[in-house]
């Protein structure tokens, strides 16, 4: 059975389309056992612009990980050293991922390991054998969607320091009322001493 469709545009136009998109490079980790499948889809993949590193298994993708920033992790559900689930569990626990998008590559009989996949917190699934024009298609729209959500959060969490710079300042002015709530009684209070004294004054020379 084959692994993935053959697209039938040339790989020249390929290239001819690719030029004129105006995308950045994606960095792209595939972890998968099947040699063929991780140079077919290495060759197509490098052709719409991704930078591909490759993972023969799960324990390679960790290690490579450490160094290697990336922006999408394709994870085969057939993986046997390190089961998919797990190495994406792992990745997650060890902070490896970033705001790196999981996709699971899982064979049309294989609905089980989707599933699991999915509800383990996968971002997107695809079936093999699929039309890489599509995956290209799917991935940038999640990166881009990873992209807006980070965006969001670094704006919320710009928004909460300035709230709590805020409430700093507010506190400090606060503080700085209160002290001049307590010179003012104190005037006060020595202006009323003051002027109980000149009283007692006046009424001891009258």
């Amino acid at each position: 059975m084959a692994l993935f469709k053959r697209n039938r545009i040339r790989h020249a136009e390929l290239d001819r389309l690719n030029e004129s998109r105006p995308q950045r490079r994606l960095r792209l980790l595939l972890v998968d056992e099947n040699p063929t499948a991780r140079a077919v889809a290495a060759r197509r993949l490098s052709h719409l612009n991704y930078d591909v590193v490759l993972a023969e298994n799960g324990f390679i993708a960790l290690n490579l990980l450490v160094t290697r920033p990336v922006d999408i992790i394709l994870i085969d559900t057939s993986l046997t050293m390190l089961p998919a689930v797990a190495l994406m569990q792992k990745i997650r626990a060890a902070n490896l991922a970033g705001n790196a998008c999981f996709v699971m590559i899982a064979g049309r009989l294989d609905s089980q390991s989707i599933v699991e996949a999915l509800d383990a917190g996968a971002d997107d699934q695809v079936v093999k054998p699929f039309d890489f024009d599509v995956l290209d298609a799917r991935l940038r729209h999640l990166c881009q969607r990873a992209e807006q959500v980070g965006a969001l959060a670094r704006h919320n969490a710009e928004l909460d320091a300035r709230i709590a710079r805020r409430a700093v300042e507010l506190g400090e002015t606060r503080e700085a009322l209160r002290e001049m709530q307590i010179d003012r009684a104190r005037l006060v209070s020595s202006i009323q001493a003051l002027h109980d004294e000149v009283e007692r004054l006046q009424a001891a020379q009258g």
